[in-house]
């Protein structure tokens, strides 16, 4: 009867569109024979795309590879229609199998960003981009611009309010951080020491070195060369002392404690520096933003409404600096409990093709937002 109905949908549709996939749905508990029979069936009345999915995350990826080699080397007609693969991840198979399946000759995957999916989701469309781009021997590419995954995957997490797990692959914001000391020091020898992927071919600016207890010398030197601070050997020893030190007192050491440690006060020593920063805003009103900034002595003003209080303060601000900047990323830390309520904001600021990084904490965020910008300005402004 099934086989019957199957034939009869396929036929129905055909007399509409050329174009007609069939879903042999729960595949992967199907028996392989009469899977063979009802694909054959259904090609022979007009499919052009079987679609076999592991509907219930069930498969091994060796038992669905050898499903799809079975239909191949089993159902007459085969090689006229596209075999697609549709997995789902209830076991953390999902990419495995589709993997399976397309080295067995599928040639399409139904895959989702974030591998977001109903239960415990379906394949990511991210890891089997990576997985054929980093195994290059297979002959396999699916031709995707790879350089928009880090971004698509973040819109789609910001839209659909599903935060992306840090660990997950490729797209976590711990996909490429490394904190162990012999990883540090490999990846900035020899980035394929620990990293399979380049973070720039998913479009990732960098890795990410963090330092923690964990890191060692030539960690902390890659961090003061990035900060503009070069120190000799006798001082990185000293400055690793104290990073040490610290380090066992805090989970991890960010920009303006390595400054600190290395006898670096940035916002002291800067050209340009926040003199003053007033915001008014409110409910259904325009913000506005008054900023003096003391440039090498010289006192600057400037005023600005915005879309927000941290609009405008940016915005004044960019009335006095005339450069053409781009703000890429701005990053509210989490405040942890006993931080006396200090606000840490982040931000990537683009100038000139380059990337500059900005850092500050405040009570005040759009106190910190402000000198956060003016930091990573500072760093390309001479």
């Amino acid at each position: 009867e099934i086989l019957e109905r199957a034939v009869a949908a396929v036929a129905y549709a055909k007399r509409y569109v050329e174009d007609v996939q069939f879903y042999a749905e729960d595949a992967g508990r199907t028996d392989n024979e009469y899977l063979a029979r009802v694909v054959e069936a259904v090609i022979k009345a007009g499919a052009t795309v079987i679609n076999i999915p592991d509907t219930t995350g069930y498969c091994l990826p060796s038992e669905f590879g050898a499903k799809i080699k079975y239909l191949f080397d089993h159902v007459d007609g085969i090689d006229k229609v596209i075999i697609a693969t549709h997995c789902h991840n209830d076991l953390g198979m999902a990419t495995a199998n589709t993997v399976s399946g397309i080295i067995n000759g599928a040639r399409q995957a139904e895959v989702t960003i974030n591998g977001i999916g109903e239960r415990a989701g379906n394949t990511a469309l991210e890891e089997v981009v990576m997985t054929f781009r980093s195994h290059k021997e297979l002959g396999i590419d699916t031709d995707i611009n790879a350089t928009r995954i880090t971004g698509i995957s973040r819109m789609v997490s910001s839209l659909m309010n599903m935060p992306v797990q840090p660990n997950k692959a490729i797209v976590g914001r711990n996909a490429f951080a490394h904190s162990s000391g012999i990883h540090q020091d490999g990846v900035l020898k020899n980035r394929e020491s620990y990293e399979i992927i380049d973070p720039k071919d998913v479009g990732i600016d960098e890795n990410s070195i963090v330092l923690t207890a964990r890191s060692g010398r030539a960690a902390l030197k890659h961090r003061l060369h990035v900060l503009g601070c070069e120190l000799s050997s006798g001082e990185l020893d000293k400055a690793y002392e104290a990073f040490l030190q610290l380090a066992d007192r805090k989970k991890e050491i960010n920009d303006d404690d390595v400054l600190m440690i290395a006898g670096q006060h940035r916002k002291a020593s800067s050209r340009i520096k926040l003199d003053f920063l007033q915001v008014t805003s409110g409910i259904k009103v325009h913000s506005v933003a008054s900023v003096g900034l003391d440039i090498a002595g010289e006192k600057f003003e400037a005023c600005a409404s915005g879309n927000g209080p941290v609009d405008a303060a940016l915005s004044a601000i960019k009335n006095i600096i005339h450069r053409k900047m781009l703000l890429k990323e701005f990053l509210i830390q989490a405040i942890n409990k006993g931080s006396n309520d200090v606000g840490k904001v982040h931000m990537t600021v683009e100038h000139e093709g380059v990337s500059y990084y900005g850092f500050s904490a405040n009570t005040d965020i759009v106190a910190a937002s402000a000198e956060a910008f003016i930091d990573a300005i500072n760093k390309f402004v001479r």
